[in-house]
């Protein structure tokens, strides 16, 4: 798990993606500009939440989110994503 300095505000988290797929189940080796982006990570820091809206997932949890959600960052050399809680669909 990943120590950052990086504490998000309100219902926001913090999010270490997985890694991409490197191969197909089949063993087929999948080049980089046909890796799609994953949607599950970890979550590395999360914020307070908000006053009537306490945060339901805790540091260390496996979730999964949308395609296209948060915004990528890069903390000291290595990528994240910041979303708000409402971006993730689900703990797994």
């Amino acid at each position: 798990m990943a120590n950052v300095n990086v504490k998000p505000l309100a219902d926001r988290v913090l999010v270490e993606p997985a890694a991409a797929e490197e191969k197909t189940a089949s063993g087929i080796i999948i080049p980089d500009t046909a890796k799609e982006k994953p949607q599950k990570g970890t979550i590395v820091a999360v914020g307070n939440g908000k006053k009537d809206e306490p945060l339901t997932v805790k540091v260390g949890d496996t979730v999964l989110y949308g395609k296209y959600a948060g915004t990528e960052i890069t903390v000291e050399g290595k990528d994240y994503l910041i979303m708000r809680e409402s971006d993730i669909f689900a703990v797994i």
